[in-house]
């Protein structure tokens, strides 16, 4: 089972003939529906409002076969993302995120999520901003037990984080628990100012993750351990928009890697985080390829070669 905490909410993502379209979203949501319609089981860890729009949310994830941690509703609003889409598909955010429902979260309610069957946790984007939920979000993962992988995504927001130097000393007491960082260049250039990619990818190894993977829209993904670095190109498609892109790699990256029953320890191991880098790169290709964060299904896959043959142990 594969536990991803972390905030929902809705997208009104505003087109070039000024039409406004609403869609479900968060880093997190979009991660967790990426991993379900991949095949393998997930929970997710956030709270919904009783309004049209949490209905919305909690229906989209029930279609994709995600498991409610804490099913019900909270009264406060659903949190919205004001997506404005540029002449290559790339969004800008505008955010209203306080007090609403998708930072709702209290420790009982977070340890009661992470059970025994719990054997990875995706964590990130706002969801390590916004308190109360981001302060139970650290807690959660100083107690997290030594098997359990831990994926994080700082998924960068300027907009939408008052305090810049806080949110990086937050990510960076995590770093040492945390076994894949996902970043994008423009993460990088948050967590690690005025370095280049290589640099502060290798930076960040050394203050604690066992593996960096970067991506960079249509140019190749990279991965870096402590002893490798690898690339690999994105598969060209036609790109609708990029919503949700980085959130369904990520995603795709731990339903690869629960799929073949790997461990934090395999992340050494070249051959798998390249199969594994090659994959979670297609899938997000795909999710471009369509409006809106709709990471694909597993059936969608053309070939055995685009999600990857199981490897041998």
């Amino acid at each position: 089972m594969i536990l991803v905490a972390g905030e929902s909410l809705i997208d009104l993502i505003v087109g070039p003939d000024d039409g406004v379209h609403a869609s479900p979203g968060g880093g997190p949501f979009n991660a967790v529906r990426t991993i379900a319609r991949l095949g393998q089981p997930t929970r997710f860890l956030g709270r919904f409002s009783a309004d049209p729009f949490g209905q919305l949310l909690t229906g989209k994830l029930a279609q994709d076969g995600v498991e409610l941690a804490v099913p019900g509703w909270v009264p406060e609003p659903t949190a919205l993302a004001i997506v404005a889409l540029g002449a290559r598909g790339v969004p800008e955010y505008w955010f209203h995120v306080a007090q609403t429902a998708g930072f709702v979260l209290d420790q009982p309610t977070a340890q009661q999520a992470l059970q025994a069957d719990v054997t990875a946790l995706h964590i990130g984007s706002l969801g390590l901003v916004v308190d109360p939920m981001a302060a139970e979000l650290e807690r959660l993962v100083a107690g997290l037990a030594p098997d359990v992988l831990l994926l994080l995504d700082p998924n960068w927001r300027a907009q939408a984080i008052p305090d810049a130097d806080a949110h990086r000393a937050r990510i960076r007491h995590i770093l040492p628990r945390t076994d894949i960082l996902k970043t994008s260049t423009e993460d990088l250039s948050f967590l690690v100012p005025g370095r280049g990619s290589a640099e502060a990818a290798r930076i960040l190894l050394g203050w604690g993750a066992r593996c960096v993977l970067l991506t960079d829209g249509p140019s190749s993904v990279r991965a870096f351990t402590g002893g490798d670095e690898l690339a690999v190109q994105v598969p060209p498609v036609e790109v609708v928009d990029t919503v949700g892109a980085g959130d369904a790699f990520g995603g795709a990256f731990l339903a690869w890697w629960a799929e073949r029953g790997l461990a934090r320890e395999d992340l050494a191991r070249s051959p798998q985080l390249l199969a594994a880098v090659t994959a979670a790169a297609r899938v997000a290709s795909l999710t471009c390829a369509r409006a809106g964060a709709e990471p694909p299904w597993r059936h969608e896959l053309d070939t055995d070669e685009e999600w990857g043959q199981p490897l041998k142990q």
